[in-house]
Formats: structure tokens, sequence, C-alpha cells
């Protein structure tokens, strides 16, 4: 498939995701009491306020540049913007706080609609789960080999069929998977440059939103599929900004791309690359300030406990492919996220989940 066109269905499909998220979130308003008066929403927001998180400290900053050095292949690497490389920079923040975004999005596809409806409704069968998501092949294949990843099996019988894999996850578990598979195709970018690029930012944005999601189910109650989409809709911003300064480099002719200046303008553009798709597609304002607490000058002060969540599931995920590279241990890994506010505790939970040959690691240490 021509990347372009695989990059505006992916984004057409992860909104259809998104737009099954604003359709729980209003049934879940509307079946909540009416709001407290002024003072004790007052008092709630300052109670919300208090959530901080350190995730911009030596550590885990050091973690993003080793996450850029993997997946662009350069054992050494500060993100900035080179001498020559000025106009190529000025270029893609242009096209990032442009309106082009806004032209990728196709119209949607028939099918997602029907399978985001049907999970949504409590009325639906399981038998019905899966022949819907039968008819589609593509996806029947990513969702059987997701439910049979490390990260999704939960015995060691592996699921062999849509109708298994609907009953093992359950509904919220089959949502979750069904935003994972269905964003998986963005990532398929063929380039001439950092071929490790694509892989690397998929297993990112995986691994981050399941750590995104398990963060706000067990430590910071929150939307654990909100959480989720987000840390896949911010993987989607890195993209966008990937391919945007690969195609500049081709306008340029003769000026070879440079990685320190790519690790830059995903550090700098990223996020609001992320917030511009989302605000296209009407999400709610909570959701855009939590993308907004992932920008990097948002600092470390206080942060909703959503944006909390996104943030230390993004940099677990960070953590967790540079762990499985070779280039951190566990031990400072786990260091760094206890560093950034995660409980020690919930945080080798989590670590667990997305990086489970550390468990004989660990164990060893606790001997």
């Amino acid at each position: 498939m021509d990347t372009p066109v695989a990059l505006s269905l992916a984004v057409a499909l992860l909104a259809l995701v998104a737009l099954a998220y604003v359709v729980r979130a209003r049934r879940r308003d509307a079946a909540q009491p009416a709001p407290a008066p002024p003072a004790a929403a007052a008092a709630s927001r300052t109670a919300a306020a208090g959530t901080t998180a350190t995730t911009s400290g030596p550590a885990a900053r050091e973690a993003w540049t080793a996450l850029h050095r993997l997946a662009l292949s350069a054992p050494q690497l500060e993100p900035q913007v080179p001498p020559g490389h000025e106009r190529v920079a000025a270029q893609v923040a242009d096209d990032i706080a442009g309106s082009a975004l806004q032209a990728t999005l196709p119209r949607r596809p028939l099918l997602l609609p029907q399978l985001l409806r049907a999970v949504n409704d409590p009325e639906t069968s399981r038998r019905e789960l899966a022949a819907i998501i039968a008819r589609d092949p593509a996806l029947a294949g990513d969702l059987l080999r997701l439910a049979n990843s490390p990260y999704y099996r939960l015995s060691a019988k592996p699921v062999e069929s849509i109708d298994r894999a609907v009953a093992v996850l359950g509904t919220e578990g089959l949502r979750r998977l069904v935003a994972a598979a269905i964003m998986q195709p963005v990532f398929r970018v063929r380039t001439g440059h950092f071929p490790r690029f694509p892989d690397t930012a998929w297993d990112h944005a995986f691994r981050a939103g399941i750590a995104a999601e398990t963060f706000a189910a067990i430590v910071d109650d929150s939307d654990p599929f909100a959480a989720q989409l987000l840390a896949l809709l911010l993987g989607l911003g890195t993209i966008i900004v990937f391919r945007a300064a690969m195609e500049r480099y081709v306008s340029q002719g003769g000026l070879a791309p440079s990685p320190e200046l790519v690790a830059h303008l995903i550090d700098s553009h990223a996020a609001h690359a992320a917030r511009a798709v989302a605000a296209s597609w009407q999400l709610s304002e909570g959701v855009l300030a939590a993308i907004d607490e992932q920008r990097p000058d948002a600092g470390d002060g206080a942060l909703s406990p959503l944006g909390r969540s996104v943030r230390l599931g993004r940099l677990t995920g960070a953590l967790a492919v540079v762990r499985s590279g070779g280039g951190v241990d566990d031990e400072a890994a786990l260091a760094t996220l206890r560093a950034a506010g995660a409980p020690g505790r919930q945080c080798e939970r989590i670590w667990l989940r997305l990086v489970p040959e550390s468990a004989e690691v660990l164990q060893k240490r606790s001997v």
C-alpha cells in the first residue's frame, strides 16, 4: 500500500477509536450525578493539581535520547538543529503547525464503525463480535498476533480463533486490542533513511499504550482506554513529524537527513501534531489538556491524573524498548521510573508486563 494512503487510512481508523471513546465518555457523564458545588469542584481541582511526575530529569531525558539513538541507528546523538539544517527545521515546524493534517483524513471505512458500535454495546454477543472481526482478514490476523503476544496472553494455551480471543480478553481487553491493531499499519513507513525507525516507533507506542493504560487503572484512577488512546495518538504524532522531516529532506536535494535534527523535531513537535489530530476529532478539553501536558515546555508542574498516566506510560515504554535493545538494565530503568514518580511496587508490576524477560533478574535480586 502507498505510504500516504496507509497513513491516511490509519489516521481515520484511529479517529474511530477516538469516536468510541467520546461516546463512552458521554454515556459515563450522563450516568454521573449532578456537578458538585463550586467550592467542592475547586477542592477537587486543587487535589488533582497536586499530582506531579518528574519526568524531565536527567535520567528521563537520557532515556528518550537512548530511544532516539536506537530508532535512528545513531550510536552518538544529541537532539539539536545542526548547522546547515535550519531551513528543514523551520519547514517541518510550519508543516506541523499548518492545516496539512486536516487534508489527510479520508472518509471513514465501513467496517470499523460497526465493530466499535458492537464493542460498546453491552447487548452484543461474543459470537456477533467474532463474526464482525472475521470479515476483515488483516484485522483478524493482527488481533490474533497481539492476543498471543506476551503483553496480552493470559495462559499457556494459545489463542487460535477470534471467538476465543473475544472470550479471553473480554470487552475492555478487546477494545484496547482493536485500538492497537488498527494503529499498527501507520508505522509501516517505507523510507531509504533510518530503516529501523518505523519498527522501533511502533514498539514504543505499543508498549507505552499498555503502560499508560495500566498506570491509569491501578495508580491514577483515570480512564485506561483514554490513556492508551493518547499514548497511541502521541505515537502517531511521532510518525507524522518523522514523515514530514523525510519529505522536506527529499525536497532539499543532496542534504543528508540528520538524526540529531530528526530527534529534535520529534521532541519538539510530536505532541503538537498529536494535539492537532485530537482537536480535529473534537476530543474533550480534558483529553486535549492531557496531550498538552506531554509537550516539552510543559515541565514537571501539576499534572492531571490522565496526563500523569500517559507521561509515565510513555517513559516506561521508552525504557522498555531501550532495555530490550541492551541500552539499559532493569535496575537503572526502575530507578528512573521511581524518580519520575512511579510507585515502586506497581512500577515493577507494569515493568514485568512490558519486559517479561526481566522476571528472572528481579527475582534473583529479591532473594
